[in-house]
């Protein structure tokens, strides 16, 4: 029996994101099929592991009692405060009214478009160049190390926000069956 021929696949094993125990982990072979799309890929999967992250930020933080001062609109009758506002995922979502929600749309689409756009002559993720001052690690190890903690991290958080939100449906606790503050 002969050993199965390896596809031509745009990642490759030893790039950022190929850790172990998965290595270069594409089930569906959109890597063979789309090889032109990777860069948009890779640029995708950081953007929404480093949004998951804080997600998953905003539910610990928020679970904790921490809130903002003042009001969150003052259009809504009567005026909603941040403080009414329940903490976990999907309350928080389903409190906040529609202006709000176009709001953080409308910042998010304008910063993703203009100081944190996606730079084509830069690595994927690297989106504010030396216009901001980011820790820069010269030490190609370091760095390397450093890319492949934020992209698995990111990975875990997407996860974990997608299991916050279904503990959250079925138990109204995001992070059951640990105590939670129902508002």
């Amino acid at each position: 029996m002969r050993a199965p021929v390896p596809r031509m696949s745009a990642i490759q094993v030893g790039d950022v994101g190929t850790t172990r125990p998965l290595g270069v982990f594409d089930p569906l072979g959109l890597m063979t099929k789309m090889p032109e799309k990777y860069r948009r890929f890779q640029e995708m999967e950081i953007k929404h592991g480093r949004i998951a992250m804080l997600a998953v930020f905003h539910v610990i933080w928020t679970g904790s009692g921490h809130k903002w001062d003042g009001y969150c609109s003052y259009l809504s009758f009567p005026p909603l405060k941040f403080e009414d506002i329940p903490a976990g995922t999907l309350g928080s979502w389903a409190a906040l009214p529609q202006a709000g929600w176009a709001q953080i749309v409308a910042v998010v689409a304008i910063l993703d478009n203009s100081l944190f756009a996606q730079d084509p002559n830069r690595e994927p993720g690297d989106v504010v160049g030396d216009r901001i001052p980011w820790v820069r690690y010269e030490d190609p190890e370091v760095k390397f190390f450093k890319l492949n903690a934020e992209r698995n991290n990111g990975r875990a958080a997407m996860m974990g926000i997608i299991g916050m939100m279904v503990h959250e449906s079925l138990t109204g606790n995001p992070i059951y069956p640990l105590p939670y503050p129902s508002a």
